[in-house]
């Protein structure tokens, strides 16, 4: 698929068959976010794949927005492996794993798969719920697989506001 159809077409998928996705494909979206840029190239992402039945029951406890997704990936950091920025008041572990994740959505639409980020829960709990190292904070999750029948979509995604609402040549 071309990379301008992967962007645009691309939508948050909010209901899921049970379809598993095969084990390539995820491969190839893992892949995508291992090569994602990171500040200083630190890789300080953390990447946790749930696909057992207990493993997403955990999930569902934490969070309504799993939609019957077969397949959800946890995307955290390592808070002691970022760059931090001058002035000291920023540093890059959210940018970075938002950078990976994001690599991985779109990798996963190239590849057929439909996702959704999701963010409508505790991180902290997420965390404590799957026993994450103290050291990592969860960004995300990210539902991973096929579209229900029926599933697209919501009505205003093809909406955008014109560029020059958007962007301003300085």
């Amino acid at each position: 698929m071309e990379f301008k159809d992967v962007v645009k077409e691309r939508y948050s998928c909010k209901q899921f068959s049970d379809r598993q996705v095969e084990q390539e494909k995820l491969a190839a979206i893992l892949e995508a976010g291992r090569v994602a840029p990171t500040a200083k190239n630190l890789q300080e992402q953390r990447v946790y794949v749930i696909r057992s039945a207990e493993g997403l029951a955990k999930i569902d406890a934490v969070s309504p927005c799993r939609y019957g997704a077969p397949t959800v990936l946890i995307v955290a950091f390592d808070k002691n492996n970022v760059f931090t920025y001058p002035g000291g008041k920023r540093d890059s572990g959210v940018e970075d794993a938002t950078i990976v994740a994001t690599h991985m959505i779109l990798a996963a639409a190239n590849e057929g798969v439909d996702s959704c980020w999701v963010n409508f829960l505790d991180p902290e709990v997420l965390a404590q719920t799957f026993s994450l190292p103290e050291n990592e904070e969860v960004l995300m999750v990210m539902d991973l697989g096929y579209a229900a029948d029926g599933a697209g979509p919501l009505p205003n995604h093809s909406s955008r506001k014109d560029i020059s609402e958007t962007v301003t040549y300085l």
